[in-house]
């Protein structure tokens, strides 16, 4: 039987376009190694471990007459070395000079007609470091149980552990006959393919549908929401296909410190911390900011316990308006405290998920009309997305090169200026900022700000920082 793409993730390939390429990355900086670290022994590490994520070395075959979803076949031209690719910054390399090489690599689409992943070895950083850049298609990598080929390169200690015995021979290709007798097929079993879908679209729907009342009052709470429209935001403008990119290192132990002193969650204090962001960048460009000043943000959260140093995804999403306007540190982090905990115990998640899952509606021919229409939501629903993800609290290494720190790359998606991805990692927290190159020219100072308003926070948790917060 083919493996077909449900409708999550091919309404990745249909939301896809030259502004908004759909592609994940992430780039990781590097110490190397005493015996050094090159292409060839990336190569040969990609080589060993592929086989973990057969995904990669497969492509996307359309059915003909879209009379079902596409399906994944092995490609029998298969070439590693295409894929896993060289670059260099002229030494030493600086990190503004690798943020542009991220941009310009990270504006291009993926060849579709290939298996729908790529990663750039970088060298000549200062310091004798180096950099590795995956990118890998949102179908790919979309979902629970997704694993992707930048997270199996990695190992808990410098020496490497043992891959597998790989000998790998692709299945035949599918001819265009038997796709469509295939795709007819499944069509003629609709009625389970349609409960199905439904099902995938609604599974965490089901999941907190344990009590009809409770989950009827977070259904309108979020249906209210999404009714009432975010504010205006230079946020949301037409975006072209050229990106900027921006990062910010911060320590996760001051998260821990506000936390401390003023409760809520390390989520809730990473969210105040990107309101304050926010409000001070926006206030760099003239601005006119009220108390009431708000942002919506989509802020799709790992629900793994902060103990938990797995790295597989465990992520729920729903919509939370950020206090821009708020002068006070500590009352920007009480009101996202509050308002995170109102959405939990009304069920308002519900909300964000579903708007996420109107994609897996439409049958497959109208899944351009469904997808797009989906995506043109953004504008009117949300303002900008925080995507953050805790990762392990200890060193991980690949090919016996100790991994110093880790950005994420979020795609945008229309009418997105810029999307704000974070990750911790071994104590740090590391911010990347994807933004579009003509509407963002200033997204180095939203990354500063990003510092600034972490700062601000700690300076509240002394006894003389408490005194000049009441005192503002």
């Amino acid at each position: 039987m083919a493996d077909r793409l449900g409708a999550l993730d091919v309404s990745f390939l249909y939301l896809e376009d030259s502004t908004t390429p759909m592609h994940v990355g992430g780039l990781a900086v590097f110490e190397p190694p005493p015996d050094g670290f090159d292409h060839d022994r990336l190569v040969k590490l990609i080589k060993n471990r592929i086989a973990f994520v057969p995904r990669y070395r497969q492509r996307v075959r359309w059915v003909p007459g879209r009379v079902a979803n596409p399906v994944w076949v092995d490609d029998e031209s298969f070439d590693v070395t295409y894929h896993v690719r060289r670059s260099a910054l002229p030494r030493p390399g600086s990190m503004a000079q690798l943020q542009e090489l991220v941009a310009r690599i990270m504006s291009r689409p993926l060849d579709l007609n290939r298996p729908l992943w790529e990663m750039y070895l970088i060298e000549g950083l200062e310091d004798g470091r180096f950099a590795i850049l995956s990118k890998s298609h949102h179908a790919m990598v979309d979902g629970l149980a997704a694993v992707d080929i930048g997270q199996v390169i990695l190992d808990v200690a410098p020496e490497p552990r043992l891959g597998t015995t790989d000998v790998w021979r692709p299945a035949r290709e599918p001819t265009n006959l038997e796709l469509f007798v295939g795709g007819v097929a499944d069509s003629m079993r609709s009625p389970a393919s349609i409960m199905d879908t439904v099902k995938s679209s609604l599974g965490d729907v089901k999941e907190t549908t344990a009590g009809v009342t409770r989950n009827i009052g977070g259904v309108l709470s979020a249906a209210a929401t999404v009714v009432r429209p975010p504010s205006a935001s230079p946020l949301n403008v037409d975006i072209g296909e050229q990106r900027r990119y921006g990062i910010a290192d911060t320590r996760l132990s001051d998260y821990k410190r506000v936390r401390k002193a003023h409760g809520g969650t390390v989520n809730d204090v990473v969210l105040a911390v990107v309101s304050g962001a926010i409000r001070e960048w926006l206030m760099t460009r003239g601005e006119n900011l009220t108390n009431r000043s708000t942002i919506r943000a989509m802020v799709p959260v790992s629900i793994r316990s902060e103990d938990n140093n797995d790295l597989g995804n465990e992520v729920t999403a729903f919509l939370c308006d950020l206090p821009v306007g708020e002068p006070d540190p500590v009352v920007r982090l009480q009101r996202v405290a509050f308002e995170m905990g109102q959405h939990k115990a009304a069920g308002q998640m519900l909300g964000a998920q579903a708007i996420v899952g109107l994609t897996g509606f439409a049958p497959p021919t109208l899944h351009a009309i469904g997808a797009r229409a989906a995506g043109g939501l953004t504008r009117r629903v949300w303002n900008v997305v925080v995507t953050n993800v805790p990762g392990p609290q200890f060193p991980l290494y690949a090919g016996g090169a100790k991994m110093l720190a880790t950005y994420p790359v979020v795609p945008l998606a229309k009418n997105q200026a810029v999307s704000i991805g974070l990750t911790s990692y071994d104590g740090g927290v590391y911010y990347g900022l994807n933004a579009d190159r003509d509407a963002m020219p200033d997204v180095d100072v939203l990354a500063d700000c990003i510092v600034a308003a972490l700062s601000e926070l700690v300076d509240t948790t002394t006894p003389s920082g408490r005194r000049r917060t009441v005192k503002a």
